[in-house]
C-alpha cells in the first residue's frame, strides 16, 4: 500500500469518528502529522497527501543573481 493510501485510510478513520490521537498511534505518527494531512486533504485532495520536500525555497545569505 502506498503512503498516500495509508494516509487516506487514516483520514477516513478520523472522519468516521475515531480520535486523532487513536489514529496517530495506529499509524505510528504524531497527532500534528494527522492534523496536517487533514488540512492538506481539505485544501488539495489526494495530491495533498503526497510527501513533500523539506528543502527551503531560498537561502537568506546567498547573493541574488
Amino acid at each position: 500500500m502506498s503512503i498516500v493510501e495509508q494516509r487516506y485510510q487514516a483520514l477516513m478513520a478520523v472522519l468516521a469518528g475515531d480520535s486523532v490521537t487513536e489514529v496517530a498511534a495506529k499509524a505510528g505518527v504524531s497527532r500534528q502529522s494527522v492534523r496536517t494531512w487533514l488540512r492538506r486533504y481539505g485544501d488539495e485532495g489526494l495530491a495533498g497527501l503526497q510527501d513533500r520536500s523539506h528543502r527551503p525555497d531560498g537561502c537568506a545569505h546567498q547573493a541574488s543573481p
